[in-house]
C-alpha cells in the first residue's frame, strides 16, 4: 500500500543551530506511526514543518502524491491533513457541540452572501455541520455532553473533543501532538482506543507522545529523534531494543538527575 504522507529529508535551523536535520519517513493508510525522543529532540518542530507552521530549509512534505511543503495550515486541512496541538485549542465558553461544528468551517465552500442572508444553501450547510458534529461527538464518547459548556469538561474529555474537531475536516492524515499529555490512566485508555478506532477507519495517524507505554501499545511503526536527527526506526519491539535509543533515553534521565 502506498504512503499517504511522505517526509523527505526535512530540516530546519534557528540561529545557526539545526533543530531538525534530514528526517525522512512515510505513513500509510490505517497506520499509527509515533515520533518519539527525549525533550528537545525536535519532535514538535518536525510537526510544525509537516503542518505548515514552519517552512523547512530542506526537504519536502508529500501528501497523497502532492508536494505540500510549507502550504498554510488551513489549506493543508482542505487537502486532508489535520492536526491537534500540545496545548488545547478549545473554545472554553462555547458548547461542546459548537466546538465540534467549528471544525467544519474549513470544509465549507459556500458564498459569504449566502451566509449573510441565510439563504437555503447556507441553512442546509449549517444543518449538515451540526448533524455531522453530533455524529462525531458520539464517536468520541461525548454525545451526552453536547450542550454543556466545554470549559466544564474533564481534561481527558477536552482532549477527545479536540480530536473530534480535527476529524470534522475528514482528514486522510491526522497529526496528534501529545494527545494523552496531562491525562490520568483511564483518560489515556479512552484516547488510546479512540486513536486505534480512527486508524482502523483508514486514516493515517502521526503521533508525538511521551507516554511510552501508550506508544508501544498502539504504534505500528516508530521513528526516534535525538538532537534533531533520526537515530532509529522500526516496529516497537525493534526500537525498544535499539542501543542508540536506550542511550538517548538513559542519557536524558541521567542529565535530569544531575540537574537535581
Amino acid at each position: 500500500m502506498s504512503a499517504l504522507l511522505s517526509i523527505e529529508g526535512l530540516g530546519i535551523g534557528f540561529g545557526g543551530i539545526r533543530a531538525v536535520n534530514d528526517v525522512s519517513f512515510s505513513v500509510r493508510p490505517g497506520e499509527i506511526l509515533s515520533v518519539i525522543g527525549p525533550n528537545g529532540a525536535g519532535k514538535t518542530t518536525l510537526f510544525n514543518m509537516i503542518s505548515g507552521v514552519y517552512r523547512p530549509d530542506t526537504g519536502r512534505v508529500v501528501l497523497d502524491g502532492e508536494d505540500v511543503t510549507a502550504i498554510e495550515p488551513h489549506l493543508l486541512a482542505r487537502r486532508g491533513l489535520s492536526r491537534t496541538f500540545q496545548n488545547l485549542q478549545i473554545f472554553q465558553s462555547m458548547t461542546v457541540l459548537d466546538n465540534a461544528v467549528a471544525g467544519y468551517h474549513l470544509r465549507e465552500s459556500g458564498s459569504v452572501l449566502a451566509d449573510l442572508f441565510s439563504l437555503p444553501a447556507s441553512r442546509r450547510r449549517a444543518r449538515e455541520a451540526r448533524e455531522g458534529a453530533r455524529a462525531l461527538l458520539a464517536r468520541v464518547g461525548l454525545d451526552r455532553a453536547a450542550e454543556r459548556e466545554a470549559g466544564n469538561l474533564s481534561y481527558g474529555a477536552l482532549k477527545r473533543l479536540e480530536i473530534a474537531r480535527a476529524l470534522a475536516l475528514n482528514p486522510k492524515v491526522l497529526l496528534l501532538d501529545e494527545p494523552a499529555a496531562g491525562c490520568n490512566a483511564v483518560e489515556t485508555e479512552e484516547i488510546d482506543q479512540l486513536i486505534a478506532e480512527v486508524a482502523r477507519s483508514g486514516v493515517a495517524i502521526l503521533l508525538v507522545e511521551h507516554d511510552m507505554k501508550m506508544v508501544m501499545r498502539i504504534s505500528n511503526h516508530i521513528v526516534v529523534l535525538d538532537h534533531g536527527e533520526k537515530i532509529a526506526e522500526g516496529d516497537p519491539a525493534t526500537v525498544s531494543q535499539n542501543p542508540a535509543v536506550i542511550a538517548a533515553y538513559l542519557g536524558s534521565e541521567e542529565a535530569a538527575h544531575a540537574d537535581g
